[in-house]
């Protein structure tokens, strides 16, 4: 079918919410991605092909990070911020072909942590022979494995998947199932347990989706306790209309700690360390910084989710 909006009309209506979107996608990598959606429309491109694309897209950038000169970082970043428009147009594309699933949404995810993956590994290949900050010849050695695995295991990793959670959860609550991609891992498991024996890809891609939303719901027990409480318990539309309201007002001024732990200023972070030539400062950013506020993150968001499912209780 065709669509006759304009481009502005169209760029407008691909933001998910003013609260989740960030200034630099709204006026650089958004417009970006949905001019490279209409033309892949016009081509006839599946997303998931793009979404592939911006996989290759990501481990080339990561390589580049490996060099320690000008030249091979500056292609790295032109690398990751294509893989990053690939990541923009992928899901602007499904919405406008209406070809929108939920293996699109998996296969998106895994993209991000191919990225990642590659680009810690460059780094600590980068770092091994240097010498450690503040000394004269010790070499990082086995140091840059432990720096980068503790970066990117256990804090690049849950930062990121929760403060993905945070965003779905926002958006579930502002427009409903149709205006997010909120589940929970009980709707997941049943349809992984759907599944039959043969679809052996779409089983493994939904076993690993399931545990990715398991882990974001062992971490949240207060949103869990809200969320069930919001949904179950006897209180009339009226009632149920104002929690709604209470809550997004109180998670508005969260919003932008969880957009931090998204993309861009994780990335703008990698592009100056590895300009500068101190990679090593991007972990250390990750485990220092990051992990402050993820820390923050968690506990006004849970912290709010239990006053909320406290107003439930007491409205019954």
């Amino acid at each position: 079918m065709e669509d006759n909006r304009t481009f502005k009309e169209l760029l407008q209506a691909s933001f998910k919410s003013e609260d989740t979107e960030e200034w630099l996608d709204v006026w650089f990598t958004r417009p970006i991605g949905l001019a490279f959606a209409l033309l892949w429309r016009r081509l006839g491109v599946h997303p998931n092909t793009i979404t592939i694309l911006s996989i290759f897209l990501g481990m080339g950038a990561g390589a580049m990070f490996y060099f320690s000169d000008f030249w091979h970082n500056l292609a790295g970043i032109i690398l990751l911020m294509f893989a990053n428009f690939c990541d923009s147009t992928d899901g602007q594309l499904a919405r406008l072909t209406g070809q929108k699933t939920m293996i699109g949404r998996m296969l998106d995810g895994f993209a991000g942590d191919v990225w990642f993956f590659c680009i810690y590994l460059a780094i600590l290949l980068r770092l091994w022979h240097q010498p450690i900050p503040f000394t004269d010849d010790i070499e990082w050695g086995i140091g840059a494995f432990v720096l980068c695995a503790v970066a990117s295991l256990l804090c690049h990793s849950p930062q990121s998947s929760l403060a993905d959670y945070y965003r779905q959860i926002h958006l579930f609550f502002l427009s409903g199932k149709d205006g997010s991609e909120f589940s929970t891992w009980k709707q997941n498991k049943d349809y992984y347990d759907s599944l039959p024996k043969e679809a052996r890809l779409d089983r493994a891609f939904y076993y690993n989706y399931c545990n990715y939303c398991k882990s974001q719901e062992r971490r949240t027990p207060a949103f869990q306790r809200f969320m069930s409480l919001w949904t179950t318990e006897a209180i009339d539309n009226e009632q149920r209309e104002q929690i709604r309201q209470e809550f997004l007002y109180g998670r508005r001024p969260l919003m932008k700690y969880t957009n931090i732990l998204t993309f861009n200023t994780r990335a703008i972070c990698l592009y100056v360390s590895c300009l500068a030539d101190v990679p090593w400062l991007y972990p250390v950013i990750e485990i220092t910084v990051f992990s402050v506020l993820y820390v923050y993150m968690k506990y006004s968001h849970e912290s709010l989710s239990a006053l909320m499912a406290k107003k439930i209780q007491e409205k019954k």
